[in-house]
């Protein structure tokens, strides 16, 4: 069950805004307070599974062989890569930053992370997105499912970030369910947990902007 203000704030925020042309995304703008950003320990680093998904499909690379590789194409996945595929991008960087850029998400079977780590962990990593392993008690459907609804916060050494947590025309309630998740998260993470949220503001991509903590 959502807290009334947040559901409030929602509501406040979607009848404020002009409507677009286009589904506008719904974010937090999380501003964080007595922190040293320069210290590791400090920032965000979170993978979050959002309760009701992000209200759009997610593109998602897997790293694979085999049946996994057929699983994986069967459960959604918008590219398979083998290991000869890794070492094609790993030469050829303008490929790899664009695939990079249009994929949300990237799961990989072990025994390929060292290989993407050396050949792509430049262009991935930077951009919050190394693979998420597939160890082998993990099933790659499910892990394609659950990363589907996921999100990744980075705030790296910034005491200011952006996160979306869904769209527009998503339901107020379970936009509102997204973001208690996503603050919640953040909070636990923290080492004062809210004592180090300074504010936090809902926004849509063109529209206003509503205040929540």
């Amino acid at each position: 069950m959502v807290e009334e203000t947040t559901l409030n704030m929602v509501k406040e925020l979607i009848e404020g805004s002009p409507e677009r042309k286009f589904s506008e995304s719904i974010d937090l703008a999380i501003n964080l307070k007595n922190l040293d950003m320069s210290q590791p320990k400090n920032r965000v680093d979170e993978e979050i599974i959002l309760p009701n998904g992000l209200g759009k499909s997610l593109k998602i690379a897997v790293f694979a062989k085999g049946e996994v590789g057929l699983n994986a194409k069967e459960a959604g996945s918008d590219y398979v890569l083998t290991e000869e595929d890794i070492k094609e991008l790993g030469e050829d960087k303008s490929r790899a930053r664009s695939l990079a850029n249009e994929c949300d998400f990237f799961i990989s079977e072990v025994q390929y992370m060292p290989l993407i780590g050396k050949t792509l962990g430049a262009i991935l990593g930077p951009r919050g997105k190394m693979p998420v392993p597939l160890t082998p008690d993990k099933n790659v459907t499910d892990l394609i499912n659950s990363t589907k609804n996921s999100i990744r916060i980075r705030s790296k050494d910034r005491l200011t970030f952006h996160v979306s947590v869904g769209r527009r025309d998503m339901d107020v309630e379970k936009l509102a369910e997204n973001i208690e998740t996503v603050l919640y998260r953040i909070e636990q993470s923290l080492e004062k947990g809210k004592h180090n949220l300074k504010s936090v503001y809902v926004t849509t991509t063109m529209g206003k902007s509503v205040r929540l903590v």
